[in-house]
């Protein structure tokens, strides 16, 4: 069992939040996080269950930064990542594509794997590669339910990213007009969305979405709110 742990370690190096390694009887700690981030990634609840209880820190990072918690979000896990919250996961560290377990979410769309971050207080200012927060790329994919969820914490949804955009225009740029991005749009302006903030060319989500064709999205946005 030592000799495979310490394998894994040499694919993916682990250490924990300090960058020590506090060894355990018998087996490196170092080992053991990497185990611990390997099961998180395959979903493996027992094997996260014995790790944890065998002195894996919860907080341990790999290499590229990616946590344990990132790789059960990436996944779905949603089990995993409940007892890796309740064991005192970080959700924030971000690795070196930028992705954290919040931000992973809003790429995913997994409301319950959501609830599970929000539990353990993330910081809802953190950004992706694109410098947009989780709100944004749920609005770029139509994920209805999770933006609905999101929105309840009071996060900025009028942020703008890297490209100029805000959740309101992407949902109106990326999708097609279909019921969920519209969905998305009436969502966004209920929570008060800024109809007039435009991209770098000037150009409003109501001109973008009259251009379009969009008439669903023209009609709510003309009205400036979603209530």
């Amino acid at each position: 069992m030592r000799r495979a742990l310490l394998a894994a370690l040499l694919i993916f190096p682990w250490a924990d939040a300090g960058g020590a390694a506090t060894l355990q009887p018998g087996v490196g700690q170092p080992a053991l996080n990497a185990a611990l981030g390997q099961a998180a990634e395959r979903g493996d609840v027992a094997g996260v269950r014995n790790l944890l209880k065998r002195g894996a820190s919860p907080r341990a990072r790999r290499a590229d930064g990616r946590t344990a918690l990132t790789s059960a979000a990436l996944g779905n896990h949603v089990a995993v990542a409940r007892m890796l919250v309740a064991a005192g996961a970080d959700p924030d560290p971000q690795d070196t594509a930028r992705n954290n377990a919040l931000l992973v979410t809003g790429e995913t769309g997994n409301v319950g794997m959501l609830r599970e971050v929000l539990r353990a207080g993330p910081d809802l200012t953190r950004t992706n590669r694109f410098g947009g927060t989780a709100l944004i790329p749920a609005a770029d994919r139509g994920h209805v339910e999770y933006v609905r969820e999101l929105l309840k914490t009071g996060i900025d949804v009028n942020h703008v990213n890297n490209l100029g955009w805000t959740a309101l225009l992407e949902a109106v740029l990326l999708g097609d007009g279909d019921p969920r991005h519209t969905e998305i749009v009436r969502l966004l302006l209920a929570a008060d969305a800024n109809p007039n903030l435009t991209d770098r060319d000037g150009v409003t989500p109501l001109a973008h979405a009259k251009r379009r064709g969009f008439a669903s999205m023209v009609a709510l946005l003309t009205s400036g709110r979603g209530r």
